[in-house]
């Protein structure tokens, strides 16, 4: 393989090439603010390359990651703030800080050892910044299952939790019967919130058994898919519109495709 340094540098000079005044009109004239969707959605399929364990989409997928990064760091040079090189040195400096069980005398054998470490690493560094609130420095556009984890393994951390996991789910049945009343009572904004109450309480026992809630739903979501069209794949077959299947039919495909993906 070449060495990532030869390859990093043209990619960067490509980067300098676009954005210069004889470069892409469109490049040009891109900022951060127009640049937040791609960063998005790259992200996204770069899960999405993941998901599917394809090598190839991998590379590529991370080589649009990487762009993004390089197109932002030199729109801050460009300002005049840094440049890629600052980045670069950054997160190595920061990496080395985070990871004293490495690089310097420190101990740490499991990884929740590990993940406790930085987390006070974390704080030290955080200590001079004006933060009112535990639960400060987790991002707004995270996904709302992902910002819900991050809320409560924060709240975890300064003992606001429960102590059993039996606790939990006493708590996920009063939900789903306040969520049940709230239904009945035809109230949508009651429904809303008790139904948003219930989607909290379950990533709180994700947390408690250590599971991504957001992973897990996304590969539920894949798992859909992956059936649904086999359904479709099956009405094809039969030359009918997916539509003119009865409800049974297309439960007997769907169990169908539970049975190939075991």
């Amino acid at each position: 393989m070449t060495k990532p340094g030869k390859e990093f540098q043209k990619l960067s000079e490509i980067v300098d090439k676009l954005m210069s005044e004889n470069g892409c009109p469109w490049d040009r004239v891109q900022t951060r603010e127009t640049l937040k969707p791609y960063l998005v959605e790259e992200c996204y399929e770069t899960l999405e390359a993941l998901d599917e364990n394809d090598p190839e989409k991998i590379k590529d997928e991370l080589g649009d990651l990487m762009y993004q990064i390089l197109f932002h760091s030199k729109i801050s040079e460009q300002k005049n703030e840094f440049g890629i090189q600052d980045v670069v040195k950054t997160i190595s400096e920061k990496m080395i800080r985070r990871h004293p069980h490495v690089f310097e005398e420190a101990s740490a054998e499991t990884p929740d050892q590990v993940v406790d470490q930085w987390e006070e690493i974390k704080k030290t560094e955080k200590a001079s910044s004006q933060r009112d609130s535990a639960l400060s420095g987790i991002p707004p556009h995270l996904p709302a299952l992902a910002r819900s984890q991050k809320l409560q393994k924060k709240a975890a951390k300064c003992g606001f939790d429960w102590q059993k996991i039996d606790d939990v789910f006493l708590k996920l049945d009063e939900e789903i019967a306040e969520f049940k009343q709230a239904i009945l009572s035809g109230d949508p904004a009651a429904s809303t919130e008790e139904l948003g109450d219930i989607l909290f309480v379950l990533v709180n026992i994700a947390k408690f058994k250590k599971i991504d809630a957001e992973e897990a739903l996304r590969q539920t979501n894949q798992k859909f898919i992956r059936r649904f069209r086999y359904i479709e794949e099956q009405a094809l077959k039969q030359k009918r519109d997916l539509k003119d299947l009865s409800l049974e039919e297309m439960e007997s495909h769907w169990q169908d495709a539970k049975k190939k993906s075991k």
